[in-house]
């Protein structure tokens, strides 16, 4: 079976994470998200996957690259211009329509049975299985509404608490039977939910839901994304964490040095050539990407840091998402709720209120104090 990896979108609801990086290149205990389906698909044996590409496509393609360091053969479509879920599919329907195929986020997390999956749709033998999710909280999402035999009847768009005629809902990962294209027009926005689903109701066409019990999560806001992360470093998600395990719960990567007196108190997952100095006080669930320096005194609570950068001596980070290459200085304080964008350089001695969103590429001087917009005094008369 082949799979297509649905990668061009734009990760709008993610911002700033995603202001100048793609959603499936966000990471989940310091891999990229999408990294976590290619494993997942490479897992059950699919192998040939193709990926469409839009939004920061180099840095996807650069990552990934031919797909032989995990074992798959990865090709790329780029669309200059978006052609939504169903269009990006059609513009591969020569690479895919040869057999049944597997359609699945690459901005989403889970772990999945695919192989119960595809029993499942061979079972019933519709056009379309479409992979549903129980939800504590439907107004959230496109809800699906099937019959006693699961074939699909309607659909409803995050409906308003107390409205909701179902608490499934569509997670966008589709099996499909080739049939399929020839109800995709060629060349043109396409969309799955929108356009295609409601055209095969219209036709009565049958095609099914495949409610599930594995772990899914769309990373979808700040807070899946951060669940996402702590749900991994928990062991509610099968994923793969990089680095060597020690006891239960930490992980630690190649190459990091950790010095003496060192607090660490799980879950935790450190990345790669780190260097944690004497002193520093490291609370889970955390995660420190690859090629971070934390300085003496320092402490990380509850939070995300990506890649590279430097937490400064006698610094605070307390449940806050701390992205690329960012500086925080001595002492600094970064409270909680908090997201530093790539590249931010924080100032000694400065404060950064809870909730604040600071922009990649920020500098933010010496002692200042960084608040929300409602947070400001009102001007005096």
């Amino acid at each position: 079976m082949k799979a297509m990896i649905l990668a061009a979108g734009l990760g709008t609801r993610l911002k700033p994470l995603t202001e100048d990086i793609a959603k499936p290149m966000v990471p989940i205990v310091n891999k990229p998200v999408m990294e976590h389906i290619v494993e997942l698909l490479v897992r059950h044996g699919i192998r040939d996957i193709y990926v469409n590409l839009h939004y920061y496509p180099h840095a996807i393609r650069n990552h990934f690259g031919d797909g032989k360091a995990w074992g798959a053969h990865i090709e790329y479509s780029y669309e200059e211009e978006l052609l939504g879920t169903a269009g990006g599919v059609k513009k591969l329907e020569k690479e895919l329509r040869g057999e049944t195929f597997l359609i699945i986020s690459g901005d989403a997390l889970t772990d999945i049975d695919l192989g119960g999956l595809a029993e499942y749709h061979r079972a019933k033998r519709g056009i379309a299985s479409i992979v549903c999710t129980r939800v504590d909280d439907p107004s959230k999402y496109g809800v699906v509404i099937a019959d006693e035999e699961a074939r699909i009847r309607s659909f409803q768009e995050k409906p308003e608490p107390g409205t909701e005629q179902s608490r499934v809902a569509n997670s966008g990962i589709y099996m499909m039977e080739p049939d399929i294209f020839d109800l995709i027009p060629k060349r043109f926005y396409y969309d799955f939910g929108s356009q295609l689903f409601p055209d095969l109701l219209e036709n009565d066409i049958a095609f099914y839901a495949y409610v599930h019990n594995d772990y899914w999560n769309d990373v979808g806001s700040i807070e899946e994304y951060r669940r996402g992360n702590f749900d991994a470093l928990e062991g509610h998600v099968r994923v793969n964490i990089p680095g060597v395990r020690i006891g239960d719960d930490v992980w630690i990567g190649d190459g990091t040095v950790i010095e003496e007196d060192v607090l660490i108190v799980g879950p935790i997952c450190i990345g790669a050539e780190c260097h944690v100095m004497t002193g520093a006080k490291l609370y889970g669930p955390l995660i420190v990407g690859d090629r971070t320096v934390i300085d003496e005194g320092a402490l990380l609570c509850r939070g995300i840091k990506w890649g590279e950068g430097y937490i400064g001596k006698d610094a605070n980070i307390v449940d806050s998402i701390v992205c690329y290459e960012a500086e925080i200085g001595e002492k600094a304080a970064v409270m909680r709720d908090t997201i530093i964008g790539n590249r931010t350089v924080i100032g000694e001695g400065s404060v950064i209120h809870p909730s604040v969103r600071v922009m990649p590429g920020s500098i933010i001087g010496k002692n200042e104090r960084v608040k929300k917009e409602s947070e400001e005094p009102p001007e005096a008369p």
